[in-house]
């Protein structure tokens, strides 16, 4: 069967909710900038998000994401808790201590359910003390938060807010350019500013999905979605800026240990096989999955895999001595390691970073493979935080 192409318009009218279809695939107010790229779409979080372009590689991609600047418009989802409770229901849902986070900054957070298995992730805003965004990746936190908010004084609902991400060297240039007036001082990693671009005020903040330099911007339904898109868009040019598609992050987030809900991780994994038993705090009070995590065990068999000659296939695809030690949850080639690299999850908590593997390739072919730990390269995080500059030269 060939592939299907429609073009996706906004099933709504102003004055008129939207319909059932409208809200299941609803397009990113800046889709038309892609286009003009024959773009593939997929469904997150009941919203169009491009899988790939036909004119753009995703090797092309890779480097202008490592050496220079691209533009993302993502399908992550914002929900926003907000009232006297919003803290309290964020740390009854959440393993990580809200309390800590202050308004202004961003936050990692994850969700579990009682038995301690991952339900989602994101990036959680404090906007003010009693008003939350989070961020989240492709699944359902707002009927899970409607669940557990039943005796507070809170609110969660749908801002309609939709996510862009402006990422790579050069794209703290990009911001500098682009707002009325002077950028926000500080940004650090993870920061809340609210700048001003092309006349509407547009929420940022210092984080992303690659691994590197880069910040986001927050559209709100109450603003002028597609002059701020536009400004982005033509000031980055000037800068080598291209627009992408969801293959920018594909190698790039697995060479920096950035899992994706639902294939690195899901209800079946805790956070520390995952390796993310670090965002768990066991000290505060209780939480949805404390008791079970208080009881888990606590080993990592969530790790990165490199691969020579090619790509791993996914699935139960490890194995040693013929017998299957593992799966493959995430793949992609990676330009810049000149290697294949993955995400692998093992059976046994006893293979880790120097475990040699073989691996079957998406062809069929058996492969040498080794583990290895996660990010691969600049484990401290400094790229993103802007404290190392690493522009490497281009080698396809």
């Amino acid at each position: 069967m060939p592939p299907l192409r429609f073009v996706a318009k906004a099933l709504s009218t102003e004055g008129v909710p939207p319909s059932e279809l409208g809200m299941s695939m609803a397009p990113h107010p800046l889709m038309y900038q892609e286009l003009a790229h024959d773009p593939e779409y997929q469904i997150y979080n009941g919203r169009l998000t491009p899988v790939r372009f036909a004119d753009v590689s995703a090797t092309e991609m890779y480097w202008k994401v490592r050496r220079e600047v691209i533009l993302r418009h993502t399908g992550e989802l914002p929900i926003e808790l907000v009232g006297p409770d919003a803290e309290r229901l964020a740390n009854r849902v959440f393993p990580r201590d809200v309390s800590k986070v202050r308004v202004g900054r961003c936050a990692y957070q994850f969700a579990c359910y009682h038995d301690g298995g991952m339900i989602n992730d994101g990036v959680m805003l404090r906007l003010a003390e009693d008003r939350f965004w989070m961020a989240q990746a492709n699944g359902d936190l707002y009927g899970w938060y409607r669940a557990h908010a039943a005796d507070l004084d809170v609110d969660v609902r749908d801002p309609d807010v939709w996510v862009s991400q402006v990422q790579g060297p050069r794209s703290l240039e990009v911001l500098a350019a682009v707002v009325d007036g002077e950028p926000p001082e500080p940004f650090r990693y993870f920061d809340i500013a609210e700048v001003s671009i092309a006349g509407q005020p547009v929420v940022i903040t210092r984080s992303g999905f690659t691994n590197e330099l880069g910040w986001e911007f927050y559209l709100t339904p109450d603003i002028d979605r597609e002059a701020v898109g536009d400004r982005v868009l033509d000031v980055g040019r000037q800068f080598g800026m291209i627009i992408t598609s969801a293959q920018v992050f594909r190698a790039r987030r697995i060479e920096a240990g950035l899992l994706n809900a639902g294939s690195d991780f899901d209800r079946t994994v805790s956070p520390f096989e995952a390796g993310l038993g670090r965002f768990v705090d066991l000290n505060k009070p209780d939480f949805v999955g404390k008791a079970a995590l208080e009881r888990a065990d606590r080993a990592c068999r969530t790790w990165g895999l490199r691969t020579q000659g090619d790509i791993a296939q996914l699935g139960r695809t490890l194995r040693r001595n013929g017998a299957p030690v593992g799966r493959v949850t995430s793949t992609a080639w990676s330009p810049y390691l000149q290697c294949g690299v993955a995400i692998a999850r093992m059976d046994d908590p006893a293979d880790g970073p120097g475990t040699r593997l073989e691996v079957e390739s998406h062809e069929g072919v058996m492969l040498r493979g080794e583990l290895c730990t996660l990010p691969m390269y600049d484990p401290e995080r400094l790229i993103p935080r802007g404290r190392l500059v690493d522009i490497p030269n281009r080698h396809d």
